[in-house]
């Protein structure tokens, strides 16, 4: 195995945590669905609701929880919801505003190192303009003092949202060099699972935005690249060994509120 003993009790701890305080606080919707109760059960529709509601946070939850303690080995620091700073300069602001048209427009395609150096060159030219960007999901600073900044979004974001990833991603980048200009820098989008599996994942929908071989990692590369080659795998294990061990638990809740609401 690759994750040590100590890194996997920590996960199931995570997992079984982050379960049972759903059961604690879960409040059932209550949407009124007489067609597909009939049709489907009482049960099923139980069941669907919650499914539902916990995948709507899997990733403050779950995902975020579980990449920090499998970074915290392969890192010299590993934080979550990190404010990367409050500051870009107007003339950095410009190059990413140039950045965005063009892919736009695709007058250029995703270059991530060539537009990291556009921002270095002008990260502290012009004015100083203080913002407010969006947190990062998962910071690291590995021991050559390397910074990738990590953004764990749904298994199929919609295409349109690609556009506001993109600039997010490089305002984290002006934001850093503003404050430290010679940062070696990296911002990812990361997606914990290919939904298309076996098949490979589905990336024509953000090509035309992201630099997929910089700006995105999907399922088991982005698994091991948190915790090492072989991570992924491992992660599924400990997953279903979770599930099995709070099997009676998770029948239980649904037993006595199956029965509350017949």
């Amino acid at each position: 195995m690759f994750l040590t003993h100590q890194q996997s009790e920590d996960i199931k701890n995570v997992l079984k945590n982050s379960l049972r305080n759903k059961f604690q606080n879960y409040q059932p919707e209550t949407t009124f669905m007489p067609f597909h109760m009939r049709l489907l059960g009482k049960d099923r529709i139980a069941l669907f609701s919650f499914i539902h509601s916990l995948n709507t946070n899997f990733g403050t939850t779950i995902f975020e929880p579980v990449a920090l303690e499998l970074a915290k080995t392969q890192f010299k620091e590993a934080k979550l919801q990190t404010v990367v700073g409050s500051a870009i300069s107007t003339q950095a602001q410009r190059v990413i505003q140039d950045i965005m048209d063009d892919l736009t427009v695709a007058n250029s395609k995703p270059d991530k190192n060539h537009e990291i150096q556009s921002i270095r060159k002008v990260c502290r030219s012009g004015e100083i303009r203080k913002i407010k960007p969006t947190k990062v999901d998962i910071c690291l600073h590995t021991h050559d003092d390397k910074i990738y900044l990590i953004d764990i979004k749904t298994a199929k974001p919609n295409k349109g949202s690609f556009k506001e990833f993109k600039r997010t991603l490089l305002e984290w980048v002006a934001c850093i060099l503003f404050e430290k200009p010679q940062t070696e820098i990296n911002t990812l989008i990361a997606i914990p699972y290919n939904p298309y599996e076996p098949r490979a994942y589905n990336r024509w929908t953000m090509a035309g935005m992201l630099d997929l071989d910089n700006e995105l990692k999907v399922g088991e590369e982005f698994w091991d690249f948190l915790g090492g080659q072989g991570t992924y795998l491992e992660l599924l294990d400990i997953f279903e060994s979770v599930g099995l061990e709070l099997r009676a638990e998770i029948d239980d809740y649904f037993r006595k509120y199956n029965e509350l609401i017949n």
